[in-house]
């Protein structure tokens, strides 16, 4: 068996583009690596701030995001994916720029979660910051520019905390922020049946969500698995599998039960 080379990392097909940032990462955010029930491959690009991204829409960072993008390739990653759902912006440059598929955004996901409901049901979107999410980043990631929409309390503390980059974080008091803006979403649009977190900070929480409100919630992890698994799909049998098939005999031998 002849196998081809030229990779210099294997097994990793995901590249992450992480944001410049020291606030803490949870288990379940993108950028906690015990995340991922796969390997990953990870790249900060210099400059792409929480503040710059969200507030001023990563403004002078394509450069910077297309180079940590193709070190990411050249390392071996598949395909690409970002840390921020802000920047579905910049999803048609990064396509353009790449030579592989590129997933910026959770928000990518709301057309997909639209068309499994009911309907006259619709898909709600949770953000951390609803005065930055503007009808330019629900276009660029196909979603109506009418669509739902809540925010966290700006002065709450997940909003404090990955806005502002601070080094710790009351995880109840951010937990709780979540759980009261996902209760306003539901409450305001009653015709919300399922949830897509835009942050990818709000991961960790997002099975706390799910229970609060009674409703499906899909968040960048999830987008990240489906992601993956169109790269490296799972094989499900082997030749050998095959053989024995073939001659009529069940892959389970019968125990000899009556």
């Amino acid at each position: 068996m002849i196998v081809e080379g030229g990779k210099a990392v294997y097994g990793a097909q995901v590249g992450i583009l992480l944001l410049e940032a020291r606030f803490p990462r949870l288990p379940g955010d993108v950028g906690h690596a015990a995340t991922w029930p796969f390997p990953v491959l990870y790249r900060v690009v210099p400059g792409a701030t929480p503040e710059r991204v969200v507030r001023h829409r990563a403004e002078g960072l394509l450069e910077a995001f297309v180079a940590a993008g193709r070190e990411l390739v050249a390392a071996g990653a598949d395909g690409i994916v970002t840390n921020c759902g802000f920047l579905v912006l910049q999803q048609q440059a990064l396509q353009a720029a790449l030579s592989v598929p590129v997933a910026t955004s959770s928000l990518l996901q709301v057309p997909l979660v639209q068309a499994l409901l009911p309907p006259g049901r619709r898909v709600g979107i949770l953000t951390i910051s609803a005065e930055d999410l503007s009808a330019d980043h629900l276009r660029a990631a196909g979603v109506p520019v009418d669509a739902p929409v809540v925010g966290c309390p700006p002065e709450g503390e997940f909003a404090r905390a990955i806005l502002g980059d601070r080094p710790t974080m009351d995880i109840e008091a951010a937990e709780h922020d979540l759980l009261v803006a996902a209760d306003r979403l539901v409450r305001c649009y009653p015709e919300v049946a399922a949830i897509v977190l835009e942050c990818t900070n709000m991961c960790p929480f997002a099975a706390a969500i799910a229970r609060q409100v009674a409703r499906p919630v899909f968040d960048m992890v999830s987008l990240v698995c489906w992601f993956r698994q169109g790269l490296a799909p799972r094989r499900h049998f082997h030749r050998e599998d095959l053989a024995v098939c073939s001659t009529n005999r069940s892959l389970f031998p019968d125990p000899g039960f009556p």
